[in-house]
């Protein structure tokens, strides 16, 4: 776990984050939920409809009759059919933004630029028209950035977030080195590697990964289990 200025970070594994904030309990992506006494859902964040980050098993895991599900238009079905408990589904495609109690959302997109499921016609694993999405938390102007499934992308270049969380596998999205150009166009307080472990990617690409940018402050995190 990762604490800055009262906001609680625990990375469940691969793209799975559980941030604790303002008194709310936020799950990005969450999949493969190790821990069985994770807290409640308030807010749910899937990026994209793939089934390592919309997944109906894990997201029934934690949410309840008063979770407010976020996500783009493509996951907006999924949440439909086979969440059983939610308060809410809302939209957040990319450029939109909205608060839920004093929590500021946003999203921006997030898509493969050289990372290929037919490279004969060059159909991206992530199309940016498929409108997935990287969020932005904005709590009490300390904001943390979850990039989703990307390559570098432009929109990354000058964020500035507070926290960055950003994939490093090369499986779907950026590998360690596009991942460490990455990290300098976003340029965060602190950074954090995501997309490893589950199976996906391998936890060695973590420490190679802080070892190419002595001069950032790169947070190794643990995959938190029962």
């Amino acid at each position: 776990m990762f604490e800055y200025e009262g906001i609680k970070i625990h990375w469940l594994g691969h793209d799975a984050f559980l941030i604790e904030a303002k008194g709310k309990n936020i799950y990005i992506d969450p999949y493969k939920l190790g821990k069985t006494d994770l807290p409640k859902a308030d807010i749910v964040i899937s990026s994209h409809e793939h089934f390592d980050h919309c997944n109906p098993e894990a997201i029934n895991q934690v949410t309840t009759s008063e979770t407010i599900l976020l996500g783009p238009s493509i996951v907006q079905e999924i949440f439909d059919e086979k969440i059983t408990q939610k308060k809410v589904m809302k939209e957040l495609n990319p450029g939109d933004s909205l608060e839920i109690e004093g929590i500021k959302i946003s999203a921006i997109a997030a898509y493969n630029i050289h990372r290929f499921r037919d490279p004969e016609t060059k159909t991206p694993f992530h199309p940016k028209e498929s409108g997935h999405i990287g969020s932005i938390l904005d709590i009490d102007g300390i904001t943390v950035y979850h990039a989703g499934d990307a390559d570098k992308i432009p929109e990354m270049d000058g964020l500035k977030p507070t926290i960055a969380l950003i994939p490093i596998s090369g499986t779907y999205v950026m590998d360690v080195d596009e991942a460490v150009e990455a990290a300098k166009a976003i340029d965060a307080e602190f950074t954090i590697p995501m997309h490893v472990g589950r199976g996906i990617g391998e936890l060695s690409f973590i420490e190679e990964f802080k070892s190419k940018l002595p001069n950032y402050k790169v947070i190794t995190m643990e995959i938190e289990e029962d």
